[in-house]
């Protein structure tokens, strides 16, 4: 969460300016009274909002509290709520004004449209904050594989990933009713795709109780995510930080989850086997990898049993496994994308970073499948704005 200096430089100008131009704007008014209260208000909210965000982006968000921390991504998500509003009605407002170069009069609807979205934006933001991050939506995925054993035809497993308790403090309301939900689905079993906390494994301990919950015939499996190894912490040294990783994997062991660290697990159903491959983080740049899937397969990839691969980055995916003739994996699940928490219509910006965002791909001969869930928390920004949380319920049926 470290922003570069040239981001924080634009973000203080961009806010510079759209007030700069909220105040130009106040000589619309007729009488000088409000003239001058519309100006008044415009420079002591500017400054007001300006110091507001120094303080919260000069805030220790490496070694800072949890708490602190908490209130740091909601002061930040306050903030660009107002100003992400401002910039919509202010170009707007300023398209408004084209006419006047053509020595037509200002295209008043214009602005008027602006303030209008503008208004909408602000209340979709607050909307995803307050309500759309604490709803859960069950999404029911079937899927055809070539190979998969006929005892298994039929079989289930519920995914949901990216829970990233820090976000939550101590509050277990959602964690509650997210662990309700999944047990409602009576799934054979379930996976955890990774990234169960933000930056240190002690956040995980008010949600154990809850987690613990969980319950399938086959078991609860997990995998870690690029959050989950200390690496957005400012550790006093590497032993802390190792610490740290071993307490993570101690806690989900006591939860009565099955953490796979580069390592399968055989499930087996009516004498039937289906293989689950768990890799630790293998992550596209800036994130570390430390997974390796030749390790935690004990065979040779391209036999012919049956293979689901737990992989957090659907990146690796991409990468080392779609169109891999040697790599026999007919299903990878991953998150870690989240939807970047924004999906309107089925889209999202995700798509600008990962093309792989959210929902089902294929490699073109629907030998190498993957899904990514847009997870249950929130990182960044307290808020889901569209992107509902996520659990999946997958059947499997053979092809």
């Amino acid at each position: 969460m470290r922003l570069p200096l040239i981001l924080i430089i634009i973000v203080l100008l961009l806010g510079a300016a759209v007030d700069f131009y909220l105040y130009r704007c106040c000589r619309r008014f007729n009488r000088d009274r409000t003239r001058q209260r519309c100006r008044r208000l415009v420079l002591w909210s500017s400054a007001a909002l300006t110091a507001w965000l120094v303080v919260m982006l000069c805030w220790p968000k490496r070694s800072g509290d949890n708490h602190l921390l908490t209130v740091l991504m909601w002061n930040l998500f306050a903030y660009f709520s107002v100003y992400i509003s401002k910039y919509v009605w202010a170009i707007a407002d300023l398209l408004s004004r084209v006419p006047r170069l053509f020595r037509r009069k200002r295209a008043k609807w214009l602005g008027r449209s602006g303030a209008v979205v503008s208004i909408f934006i602000f209340a979709s933001m607050w909307w995803g904050a307050l309500i759309t991050r604490n709803q859960v939506e069950v999404k029911n995925v079937s899927i055809e594989i070539d190979n998969l054993p006929e005892a298994f035809d039929d079989f289930t497993i519920a995914q949901f990933s990216d829970l990233h308790t820090g976000s939550f403090g101590s509050d277990t309301s959602f964690c509650d009713k997210l662990v309700a939900k999944i047990n409602t689905l009576g799934a054979d079993a379930i996976v955890f795709t990774g990234d169960i906390v933000n930056r240190r494994s002690d956040e995980l301990l008010p949600f154990i109780e809850s987690l613990s919950r969980l319950h399938a015939p086959a078991g609860v499996f997990s995998i870690l995510g690029n959050h989950d190894y200390g690496d957005y912490y400012d550790w006093p040294d590497s032993i802390s930080k190792k610490e740290d990783l071993e307490l993570l994997i101690d806690l989900q062991k006591n939860m009565g989850w099955r953490l796979l660290l580069n390592e399968t697990v055989m499930l087996h159903a009516g004498g039937d086997s289906l293989a689950l491959i768990g890799v630790e983080n293998v992550g596209d740049p800036p994130f570390h990898s430390y997974g390796d899937l030749d390790a935690a397969y004990p065979g040779e990839l391209s036999d012919p049993i049956c293979k689901i691969l737990l992989s957090h980055n659907p990146a690796h995916w991409t990468s080392d496994i779609a169109g891999a003739p040697d790599k026999n994996i007919a299903l990878t699940l991953s998150g870690h994308t989240h939807a970047m928490q924004i999906e309107l219509c089925g889209l999202s910006p995700a798509v600008f970073r990962y093309p792989t965002w959210g929902g089902t791909y294929d490699d073109g001969d629907d030998k190498h499948l993957l899904y990514v869930n847009i997870g249950s928390g929130e990182v960044g920004i307290p808020a889901r704005i569209g992107a509902t949380p996520e659990v999946t319920l997958f059947t499997l049926h053979k092809k």
